[in-house]
């Protein structure tokens, strides 16, 4: 881990850098998708209502996950896009500062493309729980992929075993138990949690911790990132043409 650091540095791409930066790349998505959102419930009348706590019908007309809409109209594009969507102001903003401090780590850590893949796993492991456990409750935000960025750092850094990484590794695991609380205090979705945490730490446990073995999954993960930013991207769009389709 210090070596990639001292590699990350020597080479001018070290956090914090002009270098594009995915958590902030999925933060600005958010926070575009949340305003657009807003704006559009202040067309509608709701006023401070489409702020702080938006109506069910307005979450899911902007990606949030309804499963009778997916498996009867072929809506599947909502297991990504409502991670995206959040229920109010307070409930984003919370997930946004997890998102930045969770998240930055993480990505300077594993790359920007092995982060890209394990965000839309956990998107889709979380509302595959969801799924399972409540097929007919409308779901929005990222918590799942939160939880995924946690569960795999839980499993990644403590096979690493160093005292740094176990500092990572407890580092996160403080900000699940938050998270945790934080939910049930909000009524937030465990079963997404749960589902996006179990996606997270299998990842965790395939992904190599050495030099040697990374170098030989960088093309495959390459690939895994390039493939999650098309899905996000044919995704919103399928939305937004989903409004005109009605």
């Amino acid at each position: 881990m210090n070596w990639q650091r001292l590699k990350r540095k020597l080479s001018g791409s070290s956090y914090g850098s002009g270098e594009l930066s995915a958590t902030r790349t999925l933060i600005f998505i958010n926070l575009i998708l949340f305003t657009l959102m807003v704006l559009h419930g202040t067309v509608l009348g709701l006023q401070m209502r489409a702020i702080m706590n938006p109506p069910t019908e307005l979450l899911v007309n902007w990606g949030g996950q309804f499963w009778p809409l997916v498996l009867q109209h072929d809506q599947w594009w909502r297991c990504i896009t409502y991670a995206f969507t959040h229920g109010g102001l307070i409930h984003l903003g919370f997930n946004m500062v997890v998102l930045y401090q969770v998240g930055s780590r993480l990505e300077f850590e594993i790359g920007q493309m092995p982060y890209l893949f394990l965000y839309v796993f956990g998107a889709i492991t979380a509302t595959v729980a969801g799924l399972l456990w409540h097929p007919m409750v409308p779901v929005v935000g990222a918590s799942g992929s939160l939880f995924a960025l946690i569960g795999f750092s839980a499993a990644y850094y403590h096979r690493i075993g160093t005292s740094i990484a176990l500092q990572m590794r407890n580092f996160m695991l403080q900000w699940a138990a938050f998270a945790f609380v934080f939910g049930l205090l909000v009524g937030a979705d465990n079963a997404g949690h749960l589902g996006g945490a179990l996606g997270g730490v299998l990842l965790g446990l395939a992904m190599p911790t050495t030099l040697p073995g990374q170098r030989r999954a960088k093309r495959l993960f390459k690939a895994l990132g390039i493939g999650s930013i098309v899905v996000i991207v044919l995704s919103l769009t399928a939305m937004v043409i989903s409004w005109f389709l009605r």
